[in-house]
């Protein structure tokens, strides 16, 4: 029963070709004056619904309005569909840059930016010129057991790019524990898709349930539900993102839904539970936007990354998982808490975001200009 062949997330030929001792020269194209910015893009192809990718996505278009030249590059591993997964990208995302299969190569550029650890090794490799960028939305190397895997993501933060994170915590972390440069951008909100509806009836509480993707906590939320369901059985529980079967209490399973699904389901709830024991997810700020107060296992990165008073922090337990819910759902006035809670995250928008990440751009790929030409100056001397 055993898979016979080893299931690679990056191709083995690339980390072959990635030796870190012996890092390639990377020249920063000079530009003439009002010339764009031009940045080359690896990523993986996907389907619709992927929160890293649309995060990415995002920034980029947006970076499109601001005058860049984007070009994306799929990294295909699968022989996937080039025009099939370009489809999704340009209907379900909305991009309408250049998107190309890197197996034909990529043009020079400024800035060659990886989105992910397997796709590191492609940009590290790519002999075009261009500074290389990393734009780190979670510490991967803790999505494997620890062993080649985690390894082999880890050593991508040693490749000598130059970090871009969703959040300061991963900033933080890749500078302290790596060396690397880094800047971060704060996580936005789409307060045009979720917001607070001030006559939505609230009669119970939400959770993401993402059983794929173990730093989300979904057994343990499952667990917590269990005993809160218990202790409030009239409450209404709403599990959304995928369906679920054999569960021990009764709910309303919605599997997968849209935004404007989702907004309706948090306008339904006093509170939500958001486990990540890496990188916060997306999900607390848009409960908060909806008035639906998120409940969130104690961690630095968790307080590092939301920095908001009205996230309720409590011990990953699901006893006091249960407990925060039923203090929320038992609260006196609570439609106080809810809107304010809604009123702290409206100022918190992508475009802030994407800003941040223009100018991180404009900042390191100014510096390695200025240091090119003064090698190049100190070259000439000697």
């Amino acid at each position: 029963m055993r898979p016979k062949r080893i299931a690679w997330p990056v191709l083995p030929e690339d980390i072959l070709a990635a030796d870190l001792s012996r890092p390639l020269p990377r020249s920063v194209r000079r530009t003439r004056s009002g010339e764009p910015i031009s940045i080359n893009w690896v990523t993986t192809p996907t389907g619709p619904g992927s929160g890293g990718h649309t995060t990415c996505f995002r920034i980029i278009k947006y970076l499109d309005t601001a005058g860049y030249d984007n070009r994306i590059f799929f990294y295909h591993i699968h022989g996937a569909d080039q025009k099939y997964f370009e489809g999704v990208a340009r209907e379900y995302y909305g991009l309408t840059c250049p998107i190309s299969d890197i197996r034909n190569g990529m043009p020079d550029a400024d800035a060659v930016v990886a989105t992910s650890w397997p796709t590191a090794y492609v940009a590290f490799n790519a002999a075009c010129a261009g500074k290389r960028f990393y734009f780190v939305q979670d510490f991967e190397p803790y999505f494997e057991p620890v062993g080649a895997y985690s390894v082999i993501a880890e050593n991508t933060y040693r490749m000598g790019f130059h970090g871009i994170t969703a959040g300061a915590w991963l900033a933080q972390k890749l500078s302290r524990e790596y060396g690397m440069d880094a800047d971060y951008f704060p996580f936005g909100c789409d307060t045009s898709r979720y917001h607070r509806d001030p006559v939505s009836r609230r009669s119970g509480v939400a959770f993401y349930v993402r059983t794929g993707t173990p730093r989300r906590g979904t057994e343990l939320g499952l667990l917590a539900l269990e005993l809160f369901a218990k202790r409030q059985p009239h409450a209404q529980i709403h599990l959304f993102g995928e369906k679920l079967e054999g569960l021990t209490f009764n709910c309303i399973n919605h599997g997968l839904v849209s935004p404007a699904k989702l907004n309706e389901i948090y306008n339904q709830c006093f509170a939500g539970i958001c486990l990540s024991f890496t990188n916060v997810s997306l999900v607390p700020h848009e409960m908060l936007a909806a008035g639906c107060v998120p409940v969130v296992n104690d961690a630095e990165h968790n307080r590092i990354v939301l920095d908001n008073p009205y996230v309720r922090y409590t011990s990953p337990t699901p006893h006091a998982l249960a407990s925060a819910l039923e203090d929320l759902m038992q609260m006196a006035d609570f439609n106080a808490l809810s809107q304010i809670a809604a009123e702290s995250v409206k100022s918190t928008t992508w475009d802030d975001a994407a800003a941040a990440v223009d100018a991180a751009f404009r900042r390191a790929l100014n510096a390695s200009r200025q240091t090119q030409v003064l090698e190049s100056c100190l070259a000439t001397v000697d």
